[in-house]
C-alpha cells in the first residue's frame, strides 16, 4: 500500500527543516524564502495542484515556518501540512504584500539582513518578486537557490522505498505501452494502455505525461503523443515514469513494428555497454563527471570516434511536480564538467542514446539508485530490441 509522505512522521519533516536550518547557517543565511512546490512539499507535506497560485514558505532559522498561500487553500493546508503556519492572502489582494509580511514576522523585527530567496524558482513571478523586494526596501536578499535541493538530493530509506514503488509502476505502464503497439494503433491508444495500468495499480498523475513519438519525431524531445496511426516498418519511442508520492522513476524503450533496422543489435550493444559502465560508476564518493566520461568513453570505442556528444547521459530526479518529474529548471545532470560529488541515496535517470549514428538509433534509460559499491537499476523492462 503507498504511504503519502504527509502521513510519515512530524518528527520526519522537523529534522528536514533542521537539517535545512543547518546550511541555512553556513551560508549566512536567517531566513529562506521557497517557491518550488518540490521545496514545498518536502519540508511540510504540501501535495495539491494549487501552486500556480503565488505559493512561498519562509523559513526562519529559528522559530515557526511560516506558509502565504491563497486563503481558499486553507482546509487543504491545513489537512496536509506538517510544523508550518498558514498566513492566507485573499484573491483580489496584492499577495506580495502578505509575502513581504511574512519575511518581517519571520525576521521577529529584526533588520540585519541574511534574507535568501530561491531565484531559480520558475513559481516565483518576476513580479511579484518585484514587488516583494519595494516592500522590504531595508533587506538585501539574497539568491537561496540550491540550499533545500542540497539536502534532499539525498534520499532517506522511506523515500527510496517510495522510488522503488514508482519504479515498479513504471514497469508496469511501460509494459502495457509495448502490449499495446501493433499495425493500425493510434499513439492515444497506447498513452491510455499507459495510464490505464499505471493508475490502475496505484500511480499518482506523474509529474510529465509519457512521452510517446515515431522514429520520424524521436529528435523532438519532450513533445507529446499526436493523433496519430502507428504502422508496421515504423518504431515508437516511449518514455514515462509513475509517481508514488510524488516521487519518481523514470524509464524509455524503442518498439519496432517489424524486424528493426540493419545494425540495431549493433546500437544496442553500444549503448547497453555505456549504460552499465554509468551503473559502475555511481558510487558513493564518485562524481557527476565521472558517469559522464565512463558512458562517453564507452560509446567513443564502439562507435569508432569521438564526435558524438550529448548534453548529458542522466540526471537526478525524485520528488516531481507537473512540470516534472525533477522539479523546476535545468536538471542537475551526469554532464562533463559537474563536480557534483556522488551520495548513496541519490537517484538518476540514466540516458543511454544514441540518436543520428550508425549503425542505427537505439535508445534506453532506466531509473538508478546511487550505493557503497555502484548503482543499482530500480527499472527492470527488457532493454533489448523490443519487436510488436
Amino acid at each position: 500500500m503507498t504511504v503519502p509522505t504527509s502521513e510519515l512522521d512530524a518528527a520526519v519533516y522537523g529534522a528536514r527543516v533542521a537539517a535545512v536550518r543547518v546550511r541555512m547557517r553556513e551560508r549566512g543565511i536567517r531566513v529562506l524564502c521557497l517557491a518550488g512546490p518540490e521545496n514545498i512539499y518536502y519540508l511540510t507535506g504540501l501535495s495539491h495542484q494549487g501552486y500556480f497560485a503565488f505559493t512561498f514558505l519562509v523559513v526562519p532559522t529559528e522559530g515557526e515556518v511560516l506558509l502565504v498561500a491563497r486563503a481558499m487553500e486553507h482546509a487543504t493546508v491545513a489537512a496536509q501540512t506538517i510544523g508550518c503556519r498558514h498566513l492566507p492572502f485573499d484573491d483580489g489582494s496584492d499577495p506580495s504584500e502578505a509575502a513581504a509580511a511574512c519575511v518581517r514576522e519571520a525576521l521577529a523585527g529584526g533588520t540585519d539582513g541574511g534574507v535568501a530567496v530561491e531565484l531559480t524558482s520558475m513559481y516565483l513571478p518576476v513580479a511579484i518578486w518585484s514587488e516583494i523586494r519595494d516592500r522590504l526596501p531595508e533587506f538585501t536578499l539574497t539568491d537561496g537557490s540550491g540550499v533545500v535541493e542540497g539536502v534532499r538530493s539525498v534520499l532517506s530509506p522511506a523515500e527510496v522505498g517510495f522510488v522503488r514503488q514508482a519504479a515498479r509502476l513504471s514497469d508496469r505502464g511501460m509494459q502495457a505501452g509495448i502490449e499495446a503497439v501493433h499495425d493500425g494503433v493510434n499513439e492515444q491508444a497506447v498513452v491510455a494502455a499507459i495510464y490505464a495500468a499505471m493508475i490502475g495499480a496505484g500511480s499518482e498523475q506523474p509529474g510529465f505525461v509519457p512521452l510517446v513519438r515515431t522514429r520520424d519525431v524521436l529528435l523532438q524531445e519532450h513533445i507529446i503523443w499526436r493523433d496519430h496511426v502507428v504502422q508496421t516498418g515504423d518504431a515508437l519511442f516511449l518514455e514515462l515514469s509513475a509517481s508514488v508520492a510524488r516521487y519518481h522513476a523514470p524509464l524509455s524503450r524503442m518498439v519496432y513494428l517489424a524486424e528493426p533496422p540493419s545494425g540495431t543489435g549493433v546500437a544496442a550493444d553500444i549503448a547497453l555497454a555505456a549504460l552499465e559502465a554509468v551503473r559502475a560508476t555511481l558510487r558513493d564518493g564518485a562524481l557527476a563527471a565521472d558517469a559522464y566520461a565512463a558512458w562517453q568513453q564507452v560509446v567513443d570505442d564502439g562507435l569508432g570516434h569521438d564526435r558524438y556528444r550529448r548534453h548529458h547521459c542522466g540526471y537526478l530526479t525524485g520528488i516531481g511536480f507537473p512540470p516534472s518529474w525533477t522539479g523546476g529548471g535545468t536538471p542537475i545532470g551526469l554532464r562533463p564538467g559537474n563536480d557534483l560529488v556522488l551520495r548513496s541515496g541519490m537517484v538518476f535517470h540514466v540516458l543511454s542514446w544514441l540518436i543520428g549514428q550508425e549503425p542505427a538509433d537505439f535508445v534506453v534509460s532506466d531509473t538508478v539508485l546511487v550505493t557503497e559499491t555502484g548503482g543499482e537499476l530500480l527499472t527492470t523492462t527488457d532493454r533489448g530490441p523490443l519487436r510488436a
